[in-house]
């Protein structure tokens, strides 16, 4: 996130902060209260909070840069998830009968190992489908909720294409390798940890559904992967990715990932789209949605940025934390590089030209701060539906299928807060204090 990392001068008024606060409580508050009104206009409030925003900058502060900063983070981040989104429905993974607690365990643990090669917003988008198939006959809520928690969030902190924050601190100058040599006992703590409560869950769940609908609902089943010509337009988008740390314009590896998803789509068979209850719904929800939050997050981020500067020395669980509950509703793209920034500037000696070099010396002289700073953002992206790109993505498609989703606050309340937050806590006290 180019903005994170601008000198954008005086902080703006208070008062231009309420804009992302509307749009983040009218997310929560919108389907539970007024779920026609909220189908309707959801475009419309996202636009008009956007518009607030960009009018400020454009007609008061005559500075375009953070709105041009923002509309090319946000171009990239609607390019990358909308075609992980379509060629993702074009390939469909079939699942051979009932999945059992154990099985379930099994393919989310594979899934946050496949999160580190493919991005959690890749592997979420390709294994939802046959997450939902595979447990279609007793789903519930609580399936989806921990989907979210390990394959698109937590699951992705050993590599750099794991999570969008991670790979800005390896296109910033973290070394590629640095992720997997400091952050694994954390990563493995962590998701043996929601495994073994997700266990727990789901053995519930299983022992009331009834033995005969478990046979009846998947007994047609059988394991089949379809539309395997989707796995080259899928490696074009990763090579896409990868290729904005060998220095490439943003708006090549863009165009590359939007031609790769034309091209998917137009040449798969309609009976896998059909299978796959394939519908451009959910991608309109969150390009809508995240236009809204990105801009309004110029203002948020631009506060930080002000205020980072009179921040006195800090500990990594203070980072931690910090960097946490701010991923958990900013997004944890420019949380990152803002408390990055901050922990640069602090280092003593400063360093404040944010170049390749001193981000690699700060990471091997100071790794217990980028270690708390990195799982911080990571892990506290699972704890919101807005905490990283993937979760409203995955909400959106789970609705789609007519699973009954948590609120928004539902989420927190139920999942967030006596599950998420006592697990990271645990790690945050083992590994960082």
């Amino acid at each position: 996130m180019l903005i994170a990392v601008m000198d954008m001068g005086a902080p703006p008024p208070v008062w231009l902060l309420a804009p992302f606060l509307l749009l983040i409580v009218s997310i929560a508050l919108g389907p539970p209260l007024i779920p026609r009104i909220w189908e309707r206009r959801y475009p419309l409030v996202s636009f008009t909070s956007a518009l607030v925003v960009a009018g400020y900058y454009l007609l008061i502060r005559k500075n375009s840069a953070p709105l041009v900063a923002t509309l090319e983070e946000y171009t990239s981040f609607i390019s990358l998830i909308g075609s992980l989104y379509v060629v993702s429905g074009g390939i469909r993974i079939g699942v051979a009968g009932a999945s059992t607690p154990i099985q379930n365990v099994g393919f989310l643990a594979l899934g946050a190992l496949l999160a580190n090669l493919l991005g959690t917003t890749g592997a979420a988008m390709l294994l939802i489908r046959p997450w939902i198939r595979m447990n279609r006959y007793r789903i519930t809520g609580h399936h989806i909720v921990f989907f979210i928690f390990i394959i698109a969030n937590v699951g992705g902190c050993l590599t750099p294409i794991g999570d969008p924050p991670l790979f800005l601190g390896y296109l910033r100058g973290v070394p590629f390798l640095w992720t997997l040599q400091h952050l694994w006992g954390a990563w493995l703590f962590v998701v043996a940890l929601i495994l073994t409560v997700f266990y727990f869950f789901d053995r519930a769940n299983f022992s009331r559904a009834p033995i005969d609908i478990q046979k009846k609902e998947t007994e047609h089943e059988s394991f089949q992967i379809e539309g395997w010509k989707n796995l080259i337009p899928l490696g074009v988008i990763l090579v896409a990715v990868m290729s904005r740390a060998w220095g490439v314009p943003w708006f090549v590896s863009d165009g590359m990932m939007i031609v790769s998803a034309l091209a998917s789509h137009r040449l798969t068979s309609p009976s896998i789209h059909q299978s796959n209850e394939f519908t451009f719904g959910p991608l309109k929800e969150v390009a809508w949605l995240f236009l809204g939050i990105f801009t309004t997050l110029v203002p948020v981020i631009h506060v930080l940025n002000a205020s980072s500067h009179n921040a006195g020395q800090l500990s990594p669980l203070q980072y931690y934390w910090m960097t946490g509950t701010l991923s958990s509703f900013l997004d944890n793209a420019p949380t990152y590089l803002t408390f990055l920034t901050l922990a640069l500037n602090l280092h003593e000696p400063a360093l404040h030209l944010f170049h390749p070099s001193e981000v690699a010396q700060f990471s091997i002289e100071n790794p217990a701060n980028l270690i708390a700073i990195s799982l911080g953002a990571v892990f506290f992206g699972a704890a919101t539906y807005i905490g990283n790109g993937p979760n409203l993505m995955i909400k959106s498609i789970a609705e789609s299928s007519k699973i009954h989703m948590p609120s928004f606050f539902g989420y927190i309340v139920r999942f967030t807060l006596p599950i998420l937050i006592p697990i990271l806590g645990l790690a945050g006290w083992i590994f960082i204090r």
